[in-house]
């Protein structure tokens, strides 16, 4: 696959054959985290080519939604968790609450062939989706602000290169529709889950 994301391992790659999400404890806290999930894709053996990202969100808690146009296809896969919620462009302290933590982690798979600007407008497109998702929840920072994500979200978008070169992935093209109704849809889900288990109070593995 080529990609693009904020991938704590791999992060700088161009081409992956394999991108895993690894369930930790809420109190993990480590300044390596690519040692970890590089030292994790060795033991089960996926070799070269691994992207990893890290939730403490329950993966079997992993949402997946799919939409399909045309000659288009994409798939997101995402887990989410809000606790650790923030507003870009407001200090992070405003955002904190002790002891939760949370991320949503969002990969979105296109069976397309993006070029490099076009996985550009990918990301921008599925942020403001997410976006969209938080708001519509009601997740809001201590003072009342509204969210828009949390300090620790990480993104991948990745295309299988086939068929002719997509430029463009904007919410205007059929391609971003794509992108920004499975985000939209899976976040949503993502969140709903989460806080039906804050509410609950089944918190274990789901933060």
């Amino acid at each position: 696959l080529k990609v693009l994301s904020s991938a704590a391992l791999g992060g700088e790659r161009r081409r992956a054959r394999h991108i895993i999400n690894h369930t930790v404890k809420k109190s993990y806290n480590c300044d390596h985290p690519d040692q970890d999930l590089a030292r994790l894709a060795a033991e089960i053996g996926l070799g070269d080519g691994v992207m990893g990202l890290m939730t403490a969100v329950d993966v079997r808690h992993t949402v997946v939604r799919s939409g399909i146009s045309k000659a288009l296809a994409v798939a997101v896969v995402c887990t989410a968790g809000t606790g650790n919620a923030c507003a870009a462009g407001i200090p992070v302290a405003l955002g904190e609450k002790a002891a939760a933590p949370g991320t949503i982690n969002i990969v979105v798979l296109i069976d397309g062939n993006l070029t490099g600007s076009a996985m550009v407008n990918a990301v921008i497109t599925a942020t403001e989706a997410k976006t969209r998702a938080i708001s519509q929840a009601g997740i809001r920072l201590p003072d009342g602000s509204m969210a828009t994500g949390t300090t620790t979200d990480a993104i991948v978008i990745a295309c299988t290169r086939r068929g002719e070169p997509l430029l463009y992935a904007g919410a205007a093209t059929e391609l971003g529709y794509l992108v920004g109704y499975t985000v939209y849809q899976a976040v949503t889900q993502g969140i709903n889950d989460y806080l039906a288990a804050v509410a609950a109070g089944r918190l274990a593995g789901c933060t």
